[in-house]
């Protein structure tokens, strides 16, 4: 039940056609990055893709977001989350991580700095059981440029229920990480199908003004 061993694999560099037509804007967004915690990213290959490729852009992205005033959002599971609080995901996923630095510490290239927010993270959106779309909308802001791990999981179900919240969501795809290429490809297109706008950081960079 414990996480997988995650062979290594390049990022998407071709974007699925996304429905929606949206364009991301400086002054409604906001950067969300999500469960790169050590134990999650643990499952990688060290070294290696994609990793190499989603680090640093999503530094890159939190960089951009800090110098234009934009809200950086994270998400961070505490560890030793046991029953009942851990629910269902138990049984999917086995005890889950540790109440130990080595476990819930976010990778230190992407640390949160004062300003940003951290949410505790207790199921696969990023919306369950916090106040997001609160801070949100009492900050103006309406998108959600959405990082991290693991794209067709948590990334996916944070997009899918920001658009039933009526917040646009934007999956980075070369700033996600997943369980394989397929994994990702498929989460990307469902995105794009379903859900919200796919894009690349460069895109998000230029319209954070940053690129």
């Amino acid at each position: 039940m414990a996480l997988p061993k995650i062979a290594p694999y390049a990022p998407p560099t071709v974007l699925p056609a996304s429905r929606a037509d949206w364009t991301p804007e400086r002054d409604r967004m906001a950067l969300l990055v999500h469960d790169m915690q050590r134990y999650f990213c643990a499952a990688y290959t060290p070294d290696a893709e994609p990793l190499d490729t989603v680090v640093p852009n999503i530094a890159r992205l939190i960089a951009a977001a800090r110098a234009a005033d934009i809200p950086v959002f994270y998400t961070a599971q505490n560890g030793d989350q046991f029953r009942p609080d851990r629910g269902l995901q138990a049984d999917l996923w086995g005890p889950g991580m540790a109440a130990r630095a080595d476990h819930e510490q976010v990778l230190p290239q992407l640390a949160p700095a004062t300003g940003d927010i951290v949410l505790v993270k207790h199921r696969y959106s990023a919306f369950q059981r916090s106040n997001l779309k609160t801070l949100l909308r009492a900050r103006g802001r309406d998108q959600l440029l959405i990082t991290g791990i693991y794209a067709h999981i948590g990334c996916l179900c944070t997009a899918a229920e920001a658009f039933q919240r009526d917040i646009q969501p934007f999956a980075i795809a070369d700033a996600q990480g997943d369980f394989s290429a397929a994994r990702h490809d498929m989460a990307m297109e469902w995105i794009g199908a379903c859900s919200g706008r796919v894009i690349d950081t460069h895109a998000g960079l230029i319209a954070m003004g940053a690129a």
